[in-house]
Formats: structure tokens, C-alpha cells, sequence
């Protein structure tokens, strides 16, 4: 669902869609009431939101809108539209599956929203949720003159959801989209393509940055994977769905963070930016690099953990191979 799109609206009246209660009750009839009704027995299994949504009434109103084909920006003025047969048992089939698999809807629906655009994905890519979306659409202001940005990477692309926002956000860039995992490729190809983007976004099999040597961006932007091992354990049904190279990253979760911060500068222009997010290993993060100036934007509609550093923070702190090594060590220590 788009951000923004959220269907907190007042309730409808309403019956049950699976299990016992939906022989007990009629079949909503009605977009709101399908709504509702999901809504309540999205509750009742106590599935995780976080991929996309984070509350039952809007994954309801996604899984309904998906269904019935309509616009998120109907909003509530859609609840009153009625719903034929066929598409009251696709509701029930599809919300009988996600409360069954435990699997995230987008990878059932095989549709998810990012910075205003609509992606296709699967379980070959994790599911686009970054709060990085907010930054992309203010253009990365402040820390960087939009007017001047020519060149962006985006590490890690999976489905390519950063990189396309990026292309969309800044007319006039060109952008790679690098990522170690072929799957994953395919997929974000399938999107560039999709969106019709192919002529400024391209695709890369990379370790990182190792497949753009030479090369330098005005703005290098990354979600990589930073959930450490304790958290992988813990971590609700859903995200198992999800590929786990794209979560786990070692014992602390910085592998990947350590890599971009020993490779960012020599890809960075001098008045470059350095963007990624690190989610709930942030203290860690700082921990480990005391001598970093992180950047910590506030986001209006939720999230956190996402840096910026400035190209010239990175000349001034010990964030050469060896150090980045060093660290390393201790924290697999």
C-alpha cells in the first residue's frame, strides 16, 4: 500500500470470511465490510505486520483492493462498492493463506508500494518497506543539491525499489542497480522494465561495489542486510519467507555495513552522500565507528535507523581496510 494510503476509517458492519465463522455468517458484500472482516481475522491470528503495513485494518484494505482491483487513493469512498462472488472467495483464499503460511502478503499478491510506485515482487527479494522512500522523495535534501546529482548506486537493490525511486526522484541520473544475488536481479529487471526505466537504470551482478570500480556517484544509497544472529533466531514467522541473505549479516549485524563504509569513498564524488540503512543496529553501529558523524534523519510517517554521511566525513574518520578489519575481528570476537 502506499504510504499515506492508510484506510484507518470508521467501521462497517460486518461478517466473517474463513473458518467456522464464515459458514455461521453472510459473506460481506461490500468492499468495507470485506475490509472489516479481514481486518478482525487478521487480529485473531496475531500475524506480524511489518512488510508493508504495519496494522491489520490497511493489510486488509491492500489484500481487499488487490482483489476487487481498485485504487488506493479511493480510499474510503470505495468501502461502499459492492463485491461479486468470485471476488469474495479470492478474499477468502488469499487471507486463508496468510494467516495459514505466515507468508507476507506482497509475496501473495505479488505487488508492493514504494515511494508512489507499484513493484513486482516474490520471495526471491525482500519485500521494499526502507523509510528511505521519504528521503528519496525530498531528494535527499537537505545534505545534497538535487540539481547537480548525475550518478546514484543503490547496494543491494533486491527489487529495485531504491534504485527505480531514485531514477523517478532525479530525472536526470543515471543509476546502478548492484546486487550480489542473480534471483534478485531478475526481478528487478522484471521492474525496471515494468516502469520503463531501462534507459537510465541498469541492473548489476555486484559483491557490493566491487563490479563498478572506477566508478563515482554523486549519491551511493543501501538497505543491506544488518540483522545479527541472536535476532535472526527470533524473528516472527514472516521473515523466513523472505531470502535470508538479504537479512542475516553476521554475528552483529554490520558484515555488510563494514564493507560500504570501507568502499564508499573511493566511489564518492567529493560532495557526494553515503546512505544506508542499518534499522536496530544503529547503537551498535556507533559503537564500533565512535569517530563517524552519523547523520540520523527523522522520518514524519515512521521508522529510523538510517544514516548519512557526506563524503568529506569519510576523509576525516579511521574508516580505511585496516581499521574496517580490525573491527571486524573484535566483533567477531
Amino acid at each position: 500500500m502506499p504510504r499515506n494510503a492508510s484506510h484507518r476509517h470508521p467501521r462497517y458492519a460486518t461478517g466473517r470470511i474463513i473458518g467456522a465463522h464464515a459458514r455461521e455468517r453472510a459473506s460481506p458484500a461490500t468492499v468495507g465490510e470485506a475490509i472489516e472482516a479481514c481486518a478482525r481475522e487478521l487480529t485473531r491470528a496475531r500475524v506480524h505486520f511489518g512488510h508493508g503495513t504495519d496494522n491489520a485494518r490497511d493489510e486488509a484494505a491492500e489484500l481487499v483492493f488487490f482483489v476487487a482491483h481498485l485504487d488506493h487513493a479511493r480510499g474510503a469512498g470505495a468501502y461502499a462498492l459492492p463485491l461479486n462472488g468470485r471476488q469474495r472467495a479470492r478474499i477468502a483464499v488469499l487471507l486463508a493463506r496468510r494467516i495459514r503460511e505466515r507468508a507476507p502478503l506482497a509475496y501473495l499478491t505479488h505487488r508492493a508500494f514504494f515511494a508512489g510506485l507499484q513493484l513486482y515482487v516474490d520471495d526471491r527479494v525482500l519485500v521494499p518497506r526502507s523509510p528511505i522512500a521519504e528521503l528519496i522523495l525530498a531528494r535527499f535534501r537537505p545534505w545534497i543539491d538535487p540539481r547537480r546529482v548525475r550518478r546514484i548506486a543503490d547496494i543491494g537493490t533486491g527489487s529495485g525499489a531504491i534504485a527505480l525511486a531514485c531514477a523517478r526522484a532525479f530525472a536526470r541520473a543515471r543509476v546502478d542497480a548492484l546486487d550480489i544475488s542473480g534471483p534478485a536481479l531478475s526481478v528487478c529487471r522484471r521492474n525496471i522494465r515494468r516502469l520503463a526505466l531501462g534507459a537510465r537504470v541498469r541492473a548489476l551482478r555486484s559483491d557490493h561495489l566491487d563490479a563498478v570500480r572506477g566508478t563515482r556517484y554523486d549519491i551511493l544509497v543501501s538497505n543491506p542486510p544488518y540483522v545479527g544472529r541472536a535476532e535472526m533466531r527470533r524473528l516472527p514467522p514472516e521473515y523466513r519467507h523472505e531470502p535470508a541473505s538479504g537479512l542475516a549479516a553476521g554475528r552483529d549485524g554490520l558484515d555488510s555495513v563494514r564493507i560500504i563504509l570501507r568502499q564508499a569513498r573511493a566511489h564518492l564524488r567529493d560532495r557526494g552522500i553515503l546512505v544506508v540503512e542499518v534499522g536496530n543496529t544503529e547503537r551498535t553501529l556507533q559503537r564500533a565507528f565512535p569517530r563517524l558523524p552519523f547523520l540520523w534523519p527523522m522520518f514524519e510517517h515512521g521508522g529510523g535507523g538510517v544514516f548519512v554521511l557526506r563524503a568529506q566525513d569519510l576523509d576525516e574518520a579511521d574508516v580505511s581496510v585496516s581499521a574496517v578489519a580490525r573491527r571486524a575481528k573484535r566483533g567477531r570476537q
